[in-house]
């Protein structure tokens, strides 16, 4: 028997209608607290789109932003469960790959496409660091300058893809400025894209109105669920060979004491070798971690 399909939705904050600013997005300032209820607004969208499509689905959310901890959870659409809160296995992807909620049934992994298997749903992406002009781009937090896999360089978009693809769950859409469109569109070229915005600079602009935003993601989310299967998963082959440019020389050098990470020539990168996606995704999340460690 067919269980229903699931699907994760992964909502970061930066790629939000509306939303051009770090003020709009940090919890210590003043446009904070809009720019979360915008954010809750836009994925309660996309849950709207995907149950539009599939009223069935079993979808989650990941809070994917910062500490986690953005989404106002009394007021997201009841009928999807929220995974938020960090450190977590899968970090922006949380909950893939857990058990299905106890009254979807079906089998319990994301794996595979199509009616038994999951989807993922990027919304308010942004695109990686050099992509400009994009609106608050960076490639992860402000630790991490650039994640190379096997020499192509990639941002949090193509390695939310790549790890969402080792579990066979193709990333079927994306919100966000023009740029993190494109950056999709260019690794998964069959995906749909809804741009909510079309960058001036890194913290400019121009935004369509955040009521429209929401009707077009809506209507976006149920046309990527019902095609779903003319959307190949992003898939990185292992071994891997993975380079990280790392902002700080402090963490350089704790990123070392980790077995297996070495320093490369040049003061910023470290290199390590990784069976599949999910480990090296886990170790890129340490590495993003130990950048919040101050010198003694």
């Amino acid at each position: 028997m067919t269980g229903p399909l699931r699907v994760l939705i992964s909502a970061d904050m930066e790629g939000i209608a509306g939303i051009v600013h770090p003020t709009e997005t940090n919890p210590e300032r003043y446009d904070y607290e809009r720019g979360r209820r915008l954010m809750t607004a836009e994925v309660n969208a996309a849950i709207a789109g995907v149950l539009d499509a599939e009223p069935d689905a079993a979808v989650r959310v990941a809070d994917a932003h910062g500490s986690f901890r953005n989404l106002l959870p009394e007021e997201l659409d009841r009928r999807a469960r929220l995974v938020r809160g960090k450190p977590r296995p899968m970090g922006m992807l949380g909950g893939l790959g857990l058990p299905t909620f106890s009254d979807a049934g079906g089998s319990d992994d994301a794996s595979g496409s199509g009616e038994e298997g999951g989807v993922v749903l990027f919304v308010g992406y942004h695109a990686r660091a050099g992509a400009g002009p994009a609106v608050l781009a960076h490639t992860m937090s402000d630790t991490v300058l650039d994640v190379r896999i096997n020499g192509r360089s990639l941002g949090e978009i193509g390695l939310n893809a790549a790890v969402a693809g080792h579990h066979g769950a193709p990333a079927v859409l994306l919100s966000g400025d023009d740029a993190a469109c494109a950056e999709l569109n260019a690794l998964v070229p069959a995906a749909l894209t809804v741009p909510v915005k079309f960058a001036l600079g890194q913290a400019a602009a121009e935004t369509i109105h955040p009521e429209e935003a929401r009707e077009n993601l809506r209507a976006g989310a149920a046309v990527a669920v019902a095609r779903r299967a003319q959307v190949p998963p992003f898939t990185l082959t292992g071994p891997l060979q993975v380079e990280v440019d790392i902002y700080s020389p402090t963490t350089v050098d704790l990123a070392v004491l980790v077995p297996g990470v070495s320093r490369a020539p040049g003061a910023r990168t470290v290199t390590f070798t990784a069976e599949d996606m999910p480990q090296a995704y886990s170790l890129i999340q340490l590495l993003v971690q130990l950048g919040t460690i101050k010198p003694a």
